[in-house]
This record gives structure tokens, C-alpha cells and sequence, in this order.
């Protein structure tokens, strides 16, 4: 396998995980976003993480107990990267134009919107979890999960400018990323949840795709573009939405 090959596969699981690849990979910005094409399959790898949390956990716990368990390895696993973006979205709700939403998603502190965010987020996924616990289909609910949302991300960052003129984290995707490693991404994406789900898995493919295609019309109206918060809010909101489809077809 070619050097570079091997560098985006390790930028896709260093920018997505805590996996330390770094020690033992050099990456870099361009190797990201190289890698982006394959951020479903790292999606999927989580989401098969939790769910083997969350089975292991039913053999001694009640559903909901093992839900919240899946729940907080796989924010452990991501450094809650997502979560964290979605606190800061949520709180430039409240902002006074764009250029305040922007200095206050660099704010590290979490504010009233960026709290009932989370805590209304995390109670949907456990509650989620803890149903396809119940109905045998966790395990194809949280890969399919984790797939999509991963996919949502490169196509966002594909077709949104970078709105910060000083730059930042989020400008590693957002601008850079080729239509085709986002056409990928997403292709992955429908596959992986094509294959677990059937056909039902095109409408979950779906749900992610209502979801994204919203937020980056929302953000481009709003900010002009999409900051690393915003990319991180879309994966986010797309896996929490496809739990709750998938719940609904288990």
C-alpha cells in the first residue's frame, strides 16, 4: 500500500478518534483531507465499538443503564469532539449577527443553549440505543449510525466555504476537500448501511441526507460557510437522527 494511502488512513482515524495514530504515522491537513472519503468506514468501526459495549453491558444490565454505557465509550473514544461542537452551535444560536456566532463558537464554556443541547442529544441516543438493545438490532443500528453521519460531513465541507478569514481547525476540511473524496464519502455511507439494513437502509440513508442537506442551508444563510463546529453539529445531529429512524424500523 503506498505511503499516502497509509497517511489518509491514519489522518481519517486521527481527526475522527483518539486512536493515537500520530505516534506512529506523521499526518497532516492535506492527509485528512485525503482521507475524508474514508470517514464512514471509521464511523462504522465506532459505531461497532458501542455496539459491542452495549451488548456486553445487556448481559448484566438493564437497556437503558447499557445504552448510556455504549454511549459514553463512544464520546470517550471521540474525545466527545462532536458532542463538544454541538454545544458550541447551539450556543451562537443566541448570537447577535455572524460575527458574534463565530467568536462564540470559539468560547470554551458552555452556555444555557449549548447545555439543553447536549442533554436533550444524549437522551435521545441512549433512549435510541436502549430500544434497538431490545429489538435485536443494535449492532446494525449503531454501524449504520456511525456510517452516515461520517458521511455527512465531507460533502458539507465539499460545497461550504471556510467563513473565518484568520482561519482555524475546521478549515482542514471545509474548502479543501474535493467533490470526489465527498461523493465517496457518502457512496460508503449508503453502502455500509444499505448492506446491514436492506432497503430499510435507504431510508435511513435518507434521514442523514434530510438532515445534512438542512444544516448546510441553514449554515450558509447563517454564517456564509461552515466552521469545524458546524461539520462536527451535522455528524452529530445525522447519527442522532438516524438512531432514532432506525429504532423506528427495528
Amino acid at each position: 500500500m503506498p505511503a499516502a494511502s497509509v497517511r489518509a488512513g491514519a489522518g481519517a482515524v486521527s481527526f475522527l478518534t483518539r486512536v493515537p495514530v500520530g505516534r506512529y504515522v506523521d499526518v497532516d491537513g492535506a492527509d485528512v483531507a485525503r482521507g475524508a472519503a474514508l470517514f464512514p468506514v471509521i464511523g462504522a468501526g465506532v459505531g461497532a465499538l458501542t455496539a459491542g459495549v452495549a451488548l456486553l453491558a445487556a448481559h448484566a444490565l438493564p437497556a437503558f443503564v447499557s445504552a448510556g454505557l455504549a454511549v459514553a465509550v463512544a464520546a470517550a473514544v471521540t474525545g466527545a469532539m462532536h458532542l463538544d461542537a454541538l454545544a458550541d452551535t447551539a450556543d451562537a444560536l443566541g448570537a447577535n449577527g455572524r460575527d458574534e456566532a463565530l467568536a462564540i463558537m470559539r468560547d470554551s464554556r458552555i452556555g444555557t443553549f449549548g447545555a439543553v443541547a447536549l442533554a436533550l442529544d444524549l437522551l435521545l441516543k441512549i433512549g435510541c440505543v436502549a430500544t434497538l438493545v431490545d429489538r435485536g438490532h443494535v449492532v446494525a443500528g449503531l454501524v449504520a449510525a456511525g456510517a452516515l453521519s461520517r458521511a455527512a460531513s465531507p460533502p458539507l465541507a465539499a460545497l461550504l466555504p471556510y467563513p473565518r478569514a484568520e482561519g482555524g481547525p475546521g478549515g482542514v476540511l471545509t474548502g479543501r476537500l474535493s467533490t470526489a473524496a465527498a461523493a465517496v464519502a457518502a457512496a460508503l455511507g449508503v453502502a455500509i448501511s444499505s448492506v446491514l439494513w436492506w432497503t430499510s437502509g435507504l431510508w435511513l440513508a435518507l434521514t442523514a441526507a434530510v438532515v445534512a442537506v438542512a444544516l448546510g442551508l441553514c449554515y450558509r444563510r447563517w454564517l456564509g460557510g461552515a466552521t469545524g463546529d458546524c461539520l462536527g453539529t451535522a455528524t452529530e445531529l445525522c447519527e442522532t437522527a438516524v438512531l432514532v429512524a432506525a429504532a423506528a424500523l427495528a
